[in-house]
Parts: structure tokens; C-alpha cells; sequence
């Protein structure tokens, strides 16, 4: 596989190197706040608006894939931008960079986890939070000028978004996608349709299958492995692989899964899950290494640190594994038939429910548990007027709340 799947030019090879690649998701791992959703605004805005490494479309397509399969979205398209841009050193330096700063913390919570539940650590994570409104808000209106600009179109996306917001969040995305895919070859079938030459995903079926096969023999043994009394290490990896494979709609979902797997057989208490699904929220980078602390907080008790931290790469690797193994299976299939007019006649609805789906989640869970009070309204506004208008980076805005909250604190 060439290093880079969209742009072959050998002589910006350096450009495509897994190290460059994980420098760059290491900074985003620092400053990403406020959820997948989140995330994959700082995504576009890095990807697609600052770097060019893809194109609009190409973005688009991911962002689809990831919302139809089970596992985090944020770090399967970080995963599969580092894939199409390095190969597979570029898939794991892009999993690694953004996913190493909130594991870190997240183990160090779990060593000692009432660091960040005090009144100043919820002060501030309220405000990164209103952050993340703006910078999702910013990401809709950047997206919907893109891929649902028509009047039919921003119908499709107005219609996803209310059914997101009436479905379950378990099953509302993958019904919103493939609605949205009905929808669109229907209304687009007979329209002439413009090449899709800007998307650009290239990869070896025989590493799709490969990773198919695997998804489904690993969740094949964690559905059929024996509960324990003690939390083995067999068995808590089979948890946490049931866990992150049988998760639609994004990391939230993923905890009423993760309590069932392991509140409920006594391995941990209550109160220090849910302190810790607490201190998660505060965190830049993906939610699911919330996996981390519960796996360093059900390491043996007296267990030397190297021991404990053997327990939170258990944890680490058991929940994210089987949404990027799903990621790969499904990437060089999608790949072929997007050729197909069909196809394509589908995607512009598939594209135009994205705008949708990203939009619903700016209403819920963003907004409606961030937003409280009028300040919380004038603040995620100028955040976003700053954004929007004033090309202000987003780390800039991060630090600025940060401050904020710090020295004025932020209504609660």
C-alpha cells in the first residue's frame, strides 16, 4: 500500500510519515474536549479545512461508515485518515496519538480518582464543554454548505435530525443512514450525477476480510465466554470486546454496556465507576478510555504499577479493538461500490443525514447538558462567533474558557 491514498506524490512523502501523523493526532489527543461529536468537528477543521489531507467528500464518507458500525466514530475516522494517509504505521499512530493523553489521565484517575471530581474540576469541565457546543455548532453550518446545500437535501437533513432525536441513540444513527440512503436514490437516481473524483479511499479487500473474519470470531469467544466470580484477565478482555462491539451510537451509549458488564458482578463498586465515567467527561480525546480506568480499578488490589497498567492496556485494547477492526473490514468494500451511480445517488443522501446526525447531537446530548443558564448561552456564542467568524484556532478558544473558569468560574 503506498504511503499516502490521497495524495501520491513521492516527493511529499515526508508529509505522510506515521510519525508526522502522530504528532499531529498527539495534539489533538491534548486539546479535543467535549465528546466524539466534538471530535470530529476538530477533525474537519484540521483535516479538511487547515491540512487538506482529505477532501470534503472523502470526510464525509468516513464519517458515514463510522456512524452505520458499532464502536467510538471519532476514533474510527481518526483511525481511518491515519490509514489512508500512512498506511497501517499511520493507523496506529493516528490511534495511538489521540488516544495516549486521556488513557494517561484516565489511569491516573484510577490511581487516584478524587482529583478531578472537585468543584473547580467540574467548573472547568462545564466550560470546556460549552466549548465543544461551539465547536460543533461550527462543524454543522460548515457542513451543511457543503453536503446539503439544496433545498432537498437540507429537507433530508432536517429529517434525520428529528428522527435521531426520537429513536434510541442505540439504533437511531444506523436507521438514520440507511433511510437517508433509500431517500437519496430515490430523489437522485435519475439526476446526472458528478463524479465522486475528490473521494479518494483505497484499500486491500484482502486485509477487509482478514479484519471481518477477526471481528467475528473474537465476538464469537467473548459472547460465549464463561462469567467469572474474579475478574480474570480472559475474562474482563471478553467484557470490554462485547461491550465495544455491540455499541451504536457513540461513547455515552456505551455505559449502561460497561455497568451491566461489570458493576453488576460486583468487579467494581458503584460510586467508583461512576466517578470515573464522571472524570471522563473532562477529558480531551475519545470517551472509550474510560476502558483504562475501569480496567486499572479492577486490577488485583496490591498490584505494583507496571501490574495495574498491564490491566488498563487489557482494558484499552478490549474496547477499542472491535470498532476498528469493523472500520477496516468495511473500508475497501465501500470503496468498490461507491462507483456505482446507485450508489452515489445514495451517498448524497447518506452525506446530507450526516449534517443531520451531527446536528441532533449539538441539541442532545450537547446542548441540553451543557447549556443552563443566559451565560452559558453568550458564552458557547462568542465561542462560536469567535469560530466562525473570527478564525480563531479552537485551542486558542479552549485556553481562553479555561482561564475563565479558572479565575471567574463558570455559572453552573
Amino acid at each position: 500500500m503506498p504511503a499516502s491514498a490521497t495524495n501520491p506524490d513521492p516527493t511529499d512523502a515526508h508529509k505522510h510519515s506515521a510519525l508526522n501523523v502522530f504528532a499531529v493526532f498527539l495534539r489533538l489527543g491534548c486539546m479535543s474536549f467535549g465528546g466524539p461529536v466534538a471530535h470530529l468537528g476538530y477533525f474537519r477543521r484540521e483535516f479538511v479545512e487547515r491540512r487538506r489531507w482529505l477532501s470534503e467528500a472523502t470526510y464525509a464518507e468516513l464519517l458515514a461508515i463510522a456512524h452505520a458500525l458499532p464502536g467510538p466514530g471519532s476514533s474510527q475516522v481518526g483511525f481511518a485518515i491515519g490509514l489512508l494517509r500512512a498506511g497501517w504505521p499511520g493507523a496506529c499512530a493516528a490511534w495511538l496519538g489521540f488516544t495516549l493523553p486521556s488513557a494517561i489521565l484516565m489511569f491516573g484517575v484510577a490511581l487516584s480518582h478524587g482529583v478531578f471530581v472537585n468543584p473547580e474540576g467540574v467548573r472547568l469541565s462545564h466550560a470546556l464543554q460549552l466549548v465543544a457546543v461551539a465547536v460543533v455548532a461550527q462543524a454543522v453550518v460548515s457542513m451543511q454548505r457543503t453536503l446539503a446545500p439544496d433545498a432537498m437535501r437540507l429537507l433530508v437533513a432536517a429529517v434525520s435530525a428529528a428522527v435521531v432525536l426520537l429513536l434510541p441513540a442505540s439504533v437511531a444513527n444506523v436507521t438514520v443512514i440507511v433511510l437517508a440512503a433509500v431517500a437519496g436514490w430515490v430523489v437522485f437516481r435519475k439526476k446526472p450525477l458528478a463524479p465522486l473524483a475528490d473521494a479518494k479511499i483505497f484499500f486491500p479487500r484482502s486485509n477487509g476480510l482478514i479484519a471481518g473474519a477477526l471481528f467475528c470470531a473474537l465476538l464469537g469467544l467473548a459472547l460465549v465466554s464463561v462469567v467469572s466470580v474474579a475478574p480474570r484477565p480472559f475474562v474482563l478482555l471478553a467484557a470490554f470486546y462485547r461491550s465495544g462491539a455491540l455499541v451504536f451510537g457513540g461513547g455515552h451509549v456505551v455505559l449502561p454496556l460497561l455497568e451491566r458488564a461489570f458493576v453488576v458482578p460486583g468487579w467494581i463498586a458503584q460510586d467508583s465507576f461512576l466517578t470515573g465515567y464522571g472524570a471522563a467527561q473532562a477529558m480531551p480525546g475519545p470517551l472509550f478510555t474510560f476502558g483504562a480506568y475501569l480496567g486499572a480499578a479492577m486490577a488485583p488490589a496490591g498490584g505494583e504499577p507496571a501490574y495495574v497498567a498491564a490491566y488498563a492496556l487489557l482494558g484499552l485494547a478490549g474496547i477499542f479493538l472491535p470498532g476498528l477492526l469493523a472500520m477496516v473490514a468495511v473500508l475497501p468494500f465501500w470503496t468498490g461500490l461507491r462507483a456505482d451511480p446507485s450508489l452515489q445517488a445514495g451517498l448524497l443522501g447518506v452525506n446530507a443525514s450526516v449534517v443531520g446526525i451531527l446536528a441532533a447531537a449539538l441539541v442532545r446530548p450537547l446542548c441540553t447538558s451543557t447549556v443552563h443558564s443566559l451565560a452559558d448561552v453568550l458564552i458557547a456564542v462568542a465561542a462560536f462567533a469567535a469560530l466562525q467568524f473570527g478564525r480563531v484556532q479552537p485551542w486558542m478558544v479552549v485556553a481562553t474558557a479555561v482561564l475563565l473558569a479558572l479565575i471567574h468560574g463558570v455559572p453552573l
